[in-house]
C-alpha cells in the first residue's frame, strides 16, 4: 500500500496573507450598505444625506472595528513562530466572524433609528462583535498554552498578560450583550468604548532575561 506523503504545515505568513484578503473584502463590503438617497418632493439634498446617518455610523464604526482587528492581527502574528493544522482552522473560524460583521452592521444601520426594532438590532450587533473577541481569545490560548506556537523567547509574564487581556475582552463583550438586553443604548455605548480602547498601541513584547530579543 502506498503511503500518503506528509503535507507541509501551513506557514504563519500564508495564514496572514489570507487574513489580509478577508479583512480587505469585509471592510469594503461595509460601504455597499450606504445607498444613494432618493429625494422626496421638496426635500433638500442635505436633509436626504442627513437621513443616512445610521448607515454612515455603521460604516465608520464598522470600518474601525475591522481595521483595529487587522492591525492587532498583524501584531499578534509577530509573536507566532510556528503553525499547525488546527491553528490554521482556528484562524479560519476567526476570519469567518470578521467576514460576518458587515451583515449585523447593515441590520444595525437599518433599525437603530426605529424604536420598535432598535433593541433587537443592537443586541444582535453586539453579539456579532463578541464573536471575533471569543475566537481571537481561543486561538491565542491554543497557540500559547496548548500547542506552544508562540516565540519561545517570550516571557511567561507577557504571555499570561495577553491571555488575560484577550479573555477579559471576550468576557467584557459577553457582559455588554447582557447589559444591552436591559438597556440597548447603554450596551451599544459600552461596546463602542471597549472597541475603541484597542486603538491604543499594544504592549511591547517582553522576553526572558536568558534570551536575546
Amino acid at each position: 500500500m502506498r503511503a500518503f506523503r506528509s503535507q507541509p504545515e501551513l506557514t504563519t505568513g500564508r495564514i496572514e496573507a489570507f487574513a489580509d484578503g478577508v479583512f480587505a473584502i469585509a471592510i469594503t463590503l461595509l460601504v455597499l450598505e450606504i445607498g444613494v438617497p432618493h429625494l422626496a418632493d421638496g426635500e433638500s439634498m442635505l436633509d436626504a444625506l442627513g437621513g443616512l446617518w445610521p448607515s454612515l455610523f455603521g460604516y465608520i464604526f464598522g470600518f474601525w472595528v475591522i481595521g483595529i482587528y487587522w492591525v492587532n492581527h498583524h501584531y499578534v502574528f509577530s509573536l507566532y513562530r510556528r503553525s499547525n493544522h488546527f491553528f490554521g482552522l482556528l484562524n479560519v473560524v476567526f476570519l469567518m466572524t470578521i467576514a460576518f460583521l458587515p451583515f449585523p452592521t447593515a441590520v444595525l444601520a437599518e433599525y437603530v433609528a426605529d424604536p420598535a426594532h432598535r433593541d433587537g438590532a443592537i443586541v444582535f450587533y453586539l453579539f456579532a462583535l463578541m464573536l471575533p473577541a471569543v475566537t481571537w481569545s481561543g486561538t491565542w490560548f491554543y497557540a500559547s498554552r496548548v500547542a506552544h506556537l508562540v516565540d519561545d523567547r517570550l516571557s511567561d509574564r507577557f504571555v499570561t498578560f495577553l491571555s488575560w487581556q484577550y479573555a477579559g475582552s471576550a468576557a467584557a463583550f459577553a457582559l455588554i450583550v447582557l447589559v444591552a438586553l436591559v438597556n440597548s443604548v447603554a450596551g451599544l455605548a459600552l461596546g463602542v468604548i471597549l472597541t475603541l480602547a484597542y486603538v491604543m498601541p499594544p504592549r511591547a513584547p517582553e522576553y526572558r532575561e536568558d534570551s536575546e530579543a
